[in-house]
């Protein structure tokens, strides 16, 4: 199952000059059933700047967080409402935040990730990749690029916190990973809540969230590895 489903992934990745076959409607069945609308720092801080609030306040509102399964760093994504699991900033079928939606949205459905390579055990090459899966929704009457695409939704080609993001998600998921190894309980709770806090919610509104989110991370990253971890793994 797992070779076939990379070999699917693989049929489906695109150049920035490959063509795919996608027209939206505007039939608003990509806000609904979604359980997977994940929000990096940035587009926590761009739409509760959008909408006039903290990002504790749009947290609040909006969102949920849980621990990630593989990677055991807090993941933040929108909390769906109703049976129909809709986007809480659905509102008459159109997003109250279309100027800042989240990314995973704004790029819909054309999906992005990242190629790493690394040696001795630093990562030393990265390219960003895209792919596109049929989405069951809107129809194919139009062509389009994946560059066409991205320029049409002001989504750089070349996105500096994309790649500092995906940087930050392998080395806090493995000093989050390390650390578990030691420590379980209460004080897993309080590093995990000290991370969210911190890499999701601290911010000046008034403030580049770039300048703030690249000393964060650093500073995150490295109070991580001085932590005092007790001898003999967890009690």
């Amino acid at each position: 199952m797992k070779e076939r489903n990379i070999e699917l992934f693989k049929q489906s990745q695109l150049g920035l000059d490959d063509t795919f076959k996608f027209h939206c409607t505007m039939c608003g069945r990509c806000c609904i059933n979604r359980e997977d609308i994940l929000l990096p720092p940035r587009d926590l801080y761009a739409m509760a700047k959008e909408l006039n609030f903290t990002s504790k306040e749009f947290f609040d509102k909006y969102c949920e967080v849980f621990i990630g399964s593989d990677t055991r760093i807090p993941v933040v994504r929108l909390k769906p409402v109703g049976s129909v699991k809709r986007c809480p900033l659905l509102k008459d079928r159109r997003c109250s935040v279309h100027q800042a939606k989240p990314t995973v949205c704004a790029l819909f459905p054309i999906g992005r990730f990242m190629l790493s390579e690394k040696s001795e055990g630093k990562l030393t090459k990265q390219k960003t990749g895209y792919f596109f899966v049929n989405p069951g929704c809107g129809d194919d009457s139009e062509t389009q690029t994946v560059r066409d695409w991205l320029n049409a939704f002001g989504i750089p080609l070349e996105d500096p916190f994309f790649k500092v993001w995906q940087d930050a998600l392998i080395n806090l998921s493995m000093e989050m990973q390390r650390i578990e190894k030691s420590v379980g309980g209460e004080l897993m709770d309080d590093i995990w809540s000290m991370v969210f806090w911190v890499m999701y919610i601290d911010y000046d509104m008034k403030k580049d969230f770039m300048e703030q989110f690249t000393e964060k991370q650093y500073k995150m990253i490295a109070l991580l590895k001085a932590l005092p971890l007790p001898k003999g793994g967890k009690k």
